[in-house]
């Protein structure tokens, strides 16, 4: 971990990462904040790729909000892209952040979303905009 993360910045990137480790066919998971910065990203998940990822993961999102207030269905609750070798998760988390997860193939579909909603519920609330901006500032 890093020295110049508060507890709760530690905490929080400590339950990406252990996500990851816990749930069955999860192989990365971000975070993004609404502005498509990377926040955070599992352990082992090269910062390049997880950049890039953010960039992807807010594109997408703002793609599924445009849709759903051009159709008037809500908000967009949740993402699935599925590719021939895994899938891509994405979920939002609080304020336009979004959790991505990506998986390997023989993911089970229900269960990484069951993990994300809890991780979502139960973690959601301590991004705080003070946690976001001690995050950024780490990853840059």
């Amino acid at each position: 971990m890093d020295n110049r993360l508060s507890e709760s910045a530690e905490n929080f990137t400590w339950l990406v990462s252990n996500f990851v480790s816990e749930v069955p066919g999860a192989e990365h998971a971000i975070v993004v904040s609404s502005d498509g910065l990377l926040l955070t990203a599992s352990r082992g998940f090269p910062e390049e790729h997880a950049e890039q990822l953010a960039a992807i993961v807010s594109g997408l999102q703002s793609l599924a909000e445009g849709t759903a207030r051009m159709f008037a269905k809500g908000d967009s609750e949740q993402l699935i892209l599925r590719m021939k070798r895994g899938y891509l998760f994405v979920m939002s988390i609080s304020d336009g952040s979004s959790l991505a997860v990506l998986t390997s193939k023989d993911a089970d579909m229900k269960i990484v979303a069951y993990q994300m909603t809890l991780l979502v519920e139960n973690a959601g609330h301590v991004l705080t905009p003070q946690l976001r901006s001690e995050l950024r500032e780490v990853i840059r």
